[in-house]
Formats: structure tokens, C-alpha cells, sequence
């Protein structure tokens, strides 16, 4: 059974840093592409970054320099380097596979205000 499990969300300032991290159990991240997403209030899920399985990484425009995707294959999480933060990175940030929709978990909430 699959299951996603993510974490690191908080409250911080304008031009902070968070780390949010996804516990993967049911699948080996190290055999599946994985990727970080993101829902805002009034807004649609959105693709915030991506890592392939050889380690090739994306980003949407609004969060490139400023993130980095990563995953460890020991723990079998994935984790997203968040630095720079704007008011508009405020969202619930999910983990997921990247081409196969598995059923989401609770996500983390990152709120960035002043």
C-alpha cells in the first residue's frame, strides 16, 4: 500500500527557508520519478519540481534558483530545499510520483508572511 507522507511545512518570513521532506512507503523512489506539488487556496494543484530516476531535475519558472528537489534513497524520501520565500510559495505542498497518480497524502502547509 502506498503511502505519502509529508512534512517541514511552518510559518516563516519573507526571504526564509524551509525544508519539506516526503516519506515514501509501497514504492522505491529510487525506480520512480518523483515530484513536489503544490495547491494554494482558490487554486489548482500545480508541479513545482521534478526529479527523474538518473537524478535530472525541473522546476516551474516561479521557483527556479530558489529550490532544489532531492530525493534519499536510504530513508526513501523525497525533499524540497525551499530558499528565498515569497508570499506567493504560500501553499499545501504534496509529494507524489510523477506520472503516476497515486492517492495523496495529507500534505505540509507553508505559510510565508510578514
Amino acid at each position: 500500500q502506498v503511502q505519502l507522507v509529508e512534512s517541514g511545512g511552518g510559518t516563516v518570513q519573507p526571504g526564509g527557508s524551509l525544508r519539506l521532506s516526503c516519506q515514501v512507503s509501497g514504492f522505491s523512489v529510487r525506480f520512480n520519478p518523483m515530484a513536489l506539488y503544490r495547491q494554494a487556496p482558490g487554486n489548482e494543484r500545480e508541479l513545482v519540481a521534478s526529479i527523474t530516476l538518473t537524478g535530472d531535475t525541473n522546476y516551474r519558472d516561479s521557483v527556479k534558483e530558489r529550490v532544489t528537489i532531492s530525493t534519499d534513497n536510504t530513508k526513501n524520501t523525497v525533499s524540497l530545499q525551499m530558499n528565498s520565500l515569497k508570499p506567493e510559495d504560500t501553499a499545501v505542498y504534496y509529494c507524489n510520483h510523477l506520472t503516476t497518480y497515486y492517492t495523496w497524502g495529507q500534505g505540509t502547509q507553508v505559510t510565508v508572511s510578514s
